[in-house]
């Protein structure tokens, strides 16, 4: 299993080790203590969530409050989506910065998105499957988006599916009535970058 860094602090990709034969494959889909050496500090994992979507529907920009935050381990084995993990983390030096890695059944790599950041995905073909561990229940007081077109973000989403067929995005109506990250800068919904970092610090030590 191959951890590495994301353009953005606090996110990681993770790439298992596959064996296969004719009769299927096998591999190991998480590994709590190699995350944990990677992170600083245990996963605890709380809730499993599953999402289907069809080609085009993009989900996001979610982020929760911070704390108690909500670190994700988020995969698809089945399909294919381009996952993004954003910066909202007000006084990072790259707030507002992207990355984004396709996840899907070939590769089978995840992705690690740390308490304080914004996730999102795009689905690359019909009927593709994402999986969240999550470390918090869902609590919906505590839980926000942003617009994933927001220009101010700027995230270059693919524009053809798996298919070599165009996508049209399909938003759900709490995701287009997001406000952009400038917004939701002034309503004082996004994390603190300081106050992350003391939270983080918390995990590590306790």
């Amino acid at each position: 299993m191959l951890i590495e860094p994301l353009a953005i602090d606090g996110a990681w990709t993770v790439t298992p080790k596959k064996f296969g034969d004719p009769r299927g494959l096998f591999m190991e889909a998480f590994k709590a203590d190699l995350l944990a050496e990677v992170i600083g500090h245990p996963f605890d994992l709380q809730q499993q969530n599953l999402s289907v979507s069809a080609a085009g529907v993009l989900r996001g920009v979610h982020f929760a409050d911070v704390p108690p935050g909500q670190a994700k381990y988020v995969s698809c084995p089945r399909g294919a989506i381009f996952d993004v993990v954003v910066d909202i983390r007000v006084g990072s030096p790259t707030f507002g910065a992207w990355d984004g890695v396709l996840l899907d059944d070939v590769d089978r790599r995840a992705v690690y998105v740390g308490e304080g950041l914004g996730h999102a995905f795009v689905s690359l073909e019909d009927d593709s499957v994402v999986t969240y561990l999550c470390s918090t229940g869902y609590n919906p007081t505590g839980e926000h988006g942003v617009h994933p077109l927001d220009p101010e973000i700027g995230i270059e989403f693919p524009t053809t599916a798996r298919d070599g067929s165009a996508l049209e995005y399909t938003l759900s109506d709490k995701d287009t009535d997001a406000p952009s990250l400038s917004e939701a800068r002034s309503m004082g919904l996004l994390p603190d970058r300081d106050d992350v970092a003391a939270f983080l610090r918390g995990l590590a030590e306790s």
